[in-house]
């Protein structure tokens, strides 16, 4: 029971680095996005055809879509992590899960692994 306390602590806190570098990363794009819409050969006037109360959330997606697009190793390391936190969140009773999604969660969290051994780029490098 220490144990995975410990283990989900460990995971919080690597869950909070990702977002954080996330954030970051969002940042960058964001920023470089709108250097490239100063640009005389943009055109100004873009259509969108989201509602306006759906458009912050579209935008927020997008823009998150191409950070994580763009900084895979990042991608990687957050699916790992938040496949990881579902075991401890089960065993500490904060959340109780279905013994299958527990399952897929390891699975996926052991693939995530094993391309991040067989691919050493693919490994996040924090700041």
């Amino acid at each position: 029971m220490c144990a995975a306390r410990h283990y989900y602590y460990s995971l919080l806190l690597s869950l909070v680095r990702d977002l954080y570098e996330i954030s970051l990363q969002m940042e960058q794009v964001a920023h470089d996005r709108a250097k490239k819409e100063k640009s005389p050969s943009q055109d100004p006037l873009v259509y969108s055809v989201a509602d306006e109360e759906t458009e912050w959330l579209q935008s927020f997606l997008l823009l998150l879509f191409r950070s994580l697009k763009k900084h895979p190793p990042l991608l990687l390391d957050t699916v790992k992590n938040f496949c990881d936190i579902l075991n401890p969140l089960d065993q500490l009773g904060i959340y109780k899960s279905n013994p299958g999604i527990i399952g897929l969660g390891g699975l996926v969290s052991s693939i995530a692994g094993i391309i991040i051994v067989a691919y050493p780029q693919m490994k996040l490098k924090t700041r």
